[in-house]
């Protein structure tokens, strides 16, 4: 064959000059409908974005045997943080979303894609714009490609920048892919790891999305939830939401200082190591938020992200999801996964239906999918 076409890093041969000009055009061939062969389309796309400059190292066409392994900061960082930079810049001003990863689950292609958009950005309010048109234009074309679910990553369903996915659902009512937040099946984690024998809980990021749906879960159970808010009407606003007989075990608290004996704490909102250290010692950290909290306490403990571990039968997967292992990903990953395995046909957006925890939690066990929370003790003592 008349050509050099490297699947691996054809970067290479385009700096050294040793790419045969006909490479391209196979490229172009193989990528096509070209020939007989039929171009595989996605049945499953999670929406991702980059977290900060180091971490877009990790992406798997930058240096593969790093992004095999679990993300961890590693001195090497360091010096490619100035391109990394500049990279950055560039995306910003001209990228596109673009294909990350992709694995196989039972004879159905999944991949993972991701706005061109850093973490920092998404709290910029001048970038709220052009963030939404990155996602919209994400999801239109994975509706065009036929997909049948897609599912937003973290601060992708942000609730100030679209609802939680619910703009694009009403700007499209069309739509043949399903838009998925994945927050349910995060909160059934979350909610998972909490012994059976709690009876009060922490919580901070009380009125989120999430927040709200394990303040609500909890206080069905009786569990006293003491939630962290400034905002009396928030609270409120929960509060009135569930039933009358359970409104007591909702608590406003404005300080860390209420949370001094509790043992279990739900972190939704980043905390800094002088917030943790009102906690008792014993106490363990739950977590949802990004970046996870710093393991601050060596007398405390500390879960990880939500998370769940794909089915054994999953083929392809070759690098790592983040911090996580390989073969695991977010909940909120996971949560398209079960939508996409269970055939349902409703969008996932807006707030949580507190009353499908339960349901989409034994839809991922029934599919092969497992919890995988570690407890990591605090390096630091306090």
């Amino acid at each position: 064959m008349a050509t050099n076409f490297c699947l691996f890093m054809p970067f290479y041969d385009a700096i050294w000059k040793t790419l045969n000009s006909q490479s391209w055009e196979l490229h172009q061939n193989t990528s096509s409908n070209a020939g007989n062969h039929r171009r595989n389309t996605a049945d499953f796309v999670f929406l991702a974005h980059v977290v900060d400059v180091t971490s877009s190292i990790h992406a798997p066409f930058v240096i593969r045997s790093f992004a095999s392994m679990p993300y961890t900061t590693r001195l090497f960082l360091l010096v490619l943080w100035p391109p990394a930079f500049i990279v950055m810049i560039m995306m910003w001003a001209w990228s596109k979303t673009f294909l990350i990863s992709f694995y196989n689950l039972r004879g159905r292609l999944h991949e993972t894609w991701s706005v061109p958009r850093f973490g920092f950005q998404y709290f910029l309010p001048f970038a709220k714009e052009g963030i939404n048109k990155h996602i919209e234009e994400a999801i239109l074309r994975a509706n065009k490609l036929g997909v049948k679910v897609i599912s937003l990553a973290a601060l992708n369903k942000n609730e100030a920048l679209n609802g939680g996915g619910t703009l694009f659902v009403e700007r499209h009512p069309d739509l043949k892919v399903r838009v998925v937040h994945g927050n349910t099946l995060t909160a059934a984690v979350i909610l998972n790891e909490i012994r059976g024998d709690v009876k009060e809980v922490f919580l901070t990021g009380a009125t989120s999305k999430l927040g709200r749906a394990i303040a609500l879960y909890l206080c069905q159970r009786r569990v006293r939830v003491l939630m962290l808010t400034s905002s009396t009407e928030r609270f409120q606003k929960v509060q009135n939401e569930a039933a009358l007989e359970c409104q007591s075990y909702l608590v406003q608290v404005t300080k860390y200082q209420a949370a001094r004996d509790c043992k279990t704490w739900i972190v939704g909102k980043w905390i800094t190591p002088g917030e943790q250290s009102w906690a008792p010692a014993g106490a363990h950290f739950h977590q949802f938020v990004v970046p996870p909290i710093l393991s601050f306490r060596r007398d405390c403990t500390y879960g990880d992200l939500a998370a769940m571990r794909l089915p054994v039968d999953v083929q392809g997967l070759g690098n790592c999801e983040y911090t996580m292992g390989r073969g695991v990903v977010h909940a909120c990953h996971a949560g398209g996964v079960v939508h996409l395995l269970e055939g349902w046909t409703h969008h996932e957006v807006g707030a949580i239906n507190v009353d499908r925890i339960d349901l989409v939690w034994n839809a991922a066990l029934k599919h092969g999918l497992k919890p995988v929370s570690n407890i990591v003790t605090g390096q630091n003592s306090p």
